[in-house]
């Protein structure tokens, strides 16, 4: 974690290996959210947003990095895989779409509300992809 100019910048390595561990840099940005004073419902925006991206990085993506930057107006995000891509954003925001494969749906995940729930709860939201390149989603909330 660095402080510059009024700016916490974190970076996670998120493994796609292990399911156990998804969850753990958005649950860590949720605590610096709550020490910072930040109100609930912006936690709460940012804590699904990530969380979604983090869980599709796992499924999908085999893994990726995720880097925040905490600022007293927003909370950016910037997540990004080296996967297989995206071929049809469009329609990967349609809810209820899902790729998952029917192991991961047999464990909770996997049920297509995963994209639409990103751009749900962010007041901005880019996804650049690449087939077999890789994806990346920006978002961002606004802190209120």
């Amino acid at each position: 974690m660095k402080n510059s100019k009024n700016v916490i910048s974190l970076h996670y390595e998120i493994n796609g290996e292990d399911f156990s561990l998804a969850g753990e840099a958005s649950s860590n940005v949720k605590k610096i959210l709550k020490q910072l004073g930040v109100s609930p419902e912006t936690i709460r925006k940012v804590s699904i947003a990530m969380y979604e991206g983090e869980i599709n990085m796992v499924i999908h993506a085999y893994g990726g990095i995720a880097d925040v930057d905490i600022s007293p107006e927003q909370v950016k995000i910037v997540l990004q895989d080296e996967g297989p891509g995206i071929p049809d954003i469009t329609l990967a925001m349609k809810e209820g779409y899902s790729t998952a494969p029917d192991t991961i749906r047999e464990l909770g995940f996997g049920a297509g509300m995963g994209l639409p729930n990103m751009k749900k709860y962010t007041d901005h939201m880019d996804i650049t992809s690449e087939i077999g390149k890789g994806t990346k989603v920006e978002m961002i909330v606004k802190i209120t």
